[in-house]
């Protein structure tokens, strides 16, 4: 089985590949100061109540915008799987060229992401990916990775509401019955929730005139499954997204090995 990393700011997805199959796939909280080992047993555990053993592991491959925990993660695959980490990045083969001025700036979440969206549903298409951050990926009909847009995602904007003022409290994200809001925290998701819609909306807009003709608009990320149903110009929500591009990498790499 492949074992998959997609280390983000708030959560790391693991997904366990069987072929092309995800047969199980956890997320669990980001915590730079935890320890390979610490890792490492959570890993076990989650794998344990799952039926699921350590030595059916054949191959393993990390994808991560968090640079210190890379190497913890990459230690837990050496010790507790005995596999030596594909990690996405420079030199590893994606199948996907890199149109941005400096391709090292791109999150290797988004790259994969692209892969995967591509691989699934052509291009030209747009990916939006709906994590700590919000971001915006263009790859054109050729599969060439164009670039984007990033911005601030919806629960990094409720927190700013209220660390950034003296009496908005926090609120929970989600759809309110109206927009016009008859409480301080109705009014609060009203703006956090119908104008994030617009901002994903007005995006979307954009870059698709940008790519020109007919587009696909893909969907992942922590928030999309709440927010892409409002988006009739997402056709696709796919939350395992960056674990099925790991996958494929993972295959693009194994299969160019001489």
């Amino acid at each position: 089985m492949l074992l998959a990393f997609d280390v983000g700011n708030t959560t790391i997805a693991i997904g366990l590949f069987r072929g092309r199959s995800l047969v199980k796939s956890w997320k669990i909280r980001t915590d730079s100061d935890k320890t390979s080992d610490e890792y490492g047993a959570i890993l076990l555990n989650l794998m344990q109540v799952a039926e699921l053993k350590a030595g059916e592991i054949s191959g393993a491959i990390i994808s991560s915008v968090v640079p210190p925990l890379t190497p913890v993660i990459e230690e837990v695959c050496r010790s507790y799987f005995g596999q030596t980490a594909l990690v996405v990045g420079p030199g590893l083969k994606t199948g996907m060229p890199i149109l941005y001025e400096n391709p090292f700036e791109v999150g290797a979440d988004r790259i994969t992401a692209a892969v995967a969206a591509f691989e699934k549903y052509g291009g030209p298409a747009i990916v939006v990916d709906f994590g700590t951050a919000t971001t915006f990926d263009a790859v054109s009909a050729k599969g060439e990775y164009l670039g984007g847009a990033i911005a601030p995602g919806i629960q990094i904007a409720a927190e700013a509401l209220t660390l950034k003022t003296a009496r908005l409290p926090r609120v929970e994200i989600r759809k309110p019955k109206r927009a016009i809001g008859r409480t301080t925290v109705a009014s609060m998701q009203s703006g956090l929730y119908f104008g994030y819609i617009g901002l994903v909306t007005n995006t979307i807009g954009e870059i698709r005139k940008e790519l020109g003709g007919p587009v696909r608009v893909v969907a992942t990320g922590g928030f999309g499954g709440q927010i892409a149903p409002e988006l009739p110009a997402i056709e696709a929500y796919e939350p395992d997204l960056v674990l099925e591009g790991l996958r494929i990498i993972y295959e693009r790499n194994r299969d160019a090995e001489p």
